[in-house]
């Protein structure tokens, strides 16, 4: 079969493969950007308007401007546009985009089109971005992809998932003769809909009533790896859908993310960590600060929003307040620099109680839950049934670590048996972060996480009935307190009740606040003070 191939500078493009090549070596383009350069290369010398450009790259969806011009710019940066005089996509203000370069046409056999192991078949996106503090993680997943066929990469929304599995994929690409295919689950409202999603991604149409069993017969002697991003909405369904590919075509991996497991067999998972940070105040010099990747991400976006931007050392301390107090969540930390030309960094740390009104200065293209921070809590909150939803709220009460034992206490409804099922749903789903390695585990939620549940609670009628709990809980575990500091060694009686100061300060805080009940003023009045350190007591 004849296929049509352009050619233009040290370019030569095949449309029916979908490749590229710059003199014999194939590039690595975004699908969407692809389209746009097949369609401007059709017309070269001819101003293609931008709404025609948007419907051929994103046939049948209404997006912004602003993702034409991303990509659009991602082709500029991919064919060298502008370096050493050369020029191949013009914008006309106002207009659209023209491609000025000449260009041959031709035709050739598809047998012939490209040198044997030239193409390099697939859709995974160019990171147009550099990936901060995951090199060793990619490293480490990419070993595992070649002992396992199936991985999981799971963690709080923001915390870099879908770069790290588009960082990984990249790395072991050329492990895959048939290519890496990145399904961007995200969008689909239909768990249903997700064996079609695969299938237009693959190129595979439609089998009847049964779109796996088109799926099943492509993929059976395929070496692939595909890529399913986002899949915590159709959970269910991409377990089944992955079990079944995983039967059927022995040489197919799949690297999932989700919030969650998907919890199908032979998966393997990755929980991803937070980017690092000092854990403690520490007085660091900027070079210091920068060998941390929190500090380095953040110092990296702000760089790249505000012309000129330095970290000082005066700026260092607000920097880590920053960075800790965001957890080292890496869309938090951009969202937090994109500000820092407004706010400047230390004004920016002195605001970050009001973070939900503060960050909200996302990518224009990207998904809407990753344009502001409360959108990417609320995708999260909202995909929650209403039982987990109310322990969430009412979690929100405790500041720091807290006792499976306390989480029940403040947290239980009078004769529900779904508490523990609720917290492990919770931990499992990445919005409660447990440490099981002491002898008895403790749990937190991060610190964006409880100000966001908090709002929710405060939202609701239950705010006084759980302060009250949380309150009434502590008062019981310090009630020999006193007593014990005279009978255990100072170490231990300090390590049993040192861990719940945060606890007690925040039972504190709220019994004697405007919103606190009388009557437990007089019952933390009652209470004995004791003695925790040389300028701290607890009731």
């Amino acid at each position: 079969m004849d296929e049509e191939v352009f050619t233009f500078g040290a370019f030569r493009l095949i449309s029916a493969q979908r490749t590229l090549f710059e003199d014999g070596k194939a590039l690595r383009l975004g699908s969407r950007a692809f389209d746009i350069l097949v369609a401007l290369i059709e017309r070269a010398g001819q101003t293609i308007p931008k709404e025609e450009l948007i419907a051929r790259a994103w046939p049948g969806t209404v997006v912004e401007e602003a993702a034409l011009r991303v990509h659009v710019a991602a082709l500029r940066k991919a064919l060298g546009d502008g370096r050493a005089g050369k020029r191949y996509i013009a914008s006309l203000s106002g207009r659209g985009y023209a491609f000025v370069a000449p260009v041959t046409r031709e035709h050739a056999l598809s047998a012939i089109a490209a040198p044997a192991g030239m193409v390099e078949a697939g859709n995974l996106p160019a990171l147009l971005t550099r990936v901060v503090g995951r090199a060793e993680t990619v490293a480490a997943l990419a070993a595992q992809l070649g002992r396992r066929r199936f991985l999981t990469i799971v963690g709080p929304g923001g915390i870099g998932k879908t770069t790290l599995a588009v960082a990984v994929a990249d790395a072991v690409r050329g492990s895959y003769a048939d290519g890496v295919w990145l399904v961007e689950v995200a969008s689909l409202a239909d768990p249903d809909l997700l064996p079609s999603a695969l299938g237009a991604v693959l190129g595979v149409p439609p089998s009847g009533a049964n779109p796996l069993s088109g799926l099943a017969a492509w993929l059976r002697d395929k070496q692939a790896l595909i890529v399913f991003d986002s899949c915590e909405h159709v959970i269910g369904a991409a377990a089944a859908l992955t079990e079944t590919i995983l039967r059927g075509a022995p040489r197919v991996a799949i690297l999932s993310t989700s919030r969650e497991p998907l919890r199908a067999e032979g998966e393997t998972l990755h929980r991803l960590a937070a980017l690092e940070f000092p854990l403690a105040s520490a007085d660091l010099a900027v070079d210091d600060a920068l060998r941390y990747s929190a500090v380095q991400l953040f110092n990296e976006r702000a760089a790249a929003g505000m012309d000129g931007f330095t970290l000082g050392d005066a700026d260092v301390p607000a920097a880590l307040e920053i960075c800790r107090r965001l957890d080292g969540i890496p869309l938090a930390l951009e969202l937090a620099a994109a500000r820092v030309g407004v706010f400047g960094v230390r004004e920016l740390a002195a605001h970050l109680d009001d973070r939900f009104r503060l960050l909200t200065s996302g990518r224009r293209t990207a998904l809407s839950r990753h344009q502001t921070l409360g959108a990417a809590l609320d995708w999260s909150y909202q995909l929650l049934p209403e039982a987990e939803r109310a322990v969430l709220r009412r979690l929100s009460v405790f500041a720091g670590e807290f006792a499976l034992e306390a989480a029940v206490a403040v947290a239980a409804d009078a004769g529900s048996s779904e508490i523990l099922d609720c917290i492990a749903n919770l931990v499992a789903k990445s919005l409660v972060a447990a440490d099981p390695r002491g002898e008895t585990a403790q749990y937190r939620l991060l610190d964006t996480t409880r100000l966001y549940a908090l709002e929710k609670l405060k939202s609701s009628s239950e705010l006084h009935q759980i302060a009250r709990r949380h309150a009434e809980h502590f008062c019981t575990v310090f009630g020999p307190a006193e007593a014990e500091s005279e009978t255990r060694p100072q170490a231990e009686w300090l390590a049993m009740y040192g861990l719940h100061l945060a606890n007690v300060r925040a039972a504190l805080d709220w019994a004697f606040s405007a919103e606190g009940d009388p009557d437990d003023r007089g019952g933390v009045d009652h209470c004995r003070c004791a003695a925790v350190g040389p300028d701290v007591t607890v009731c």
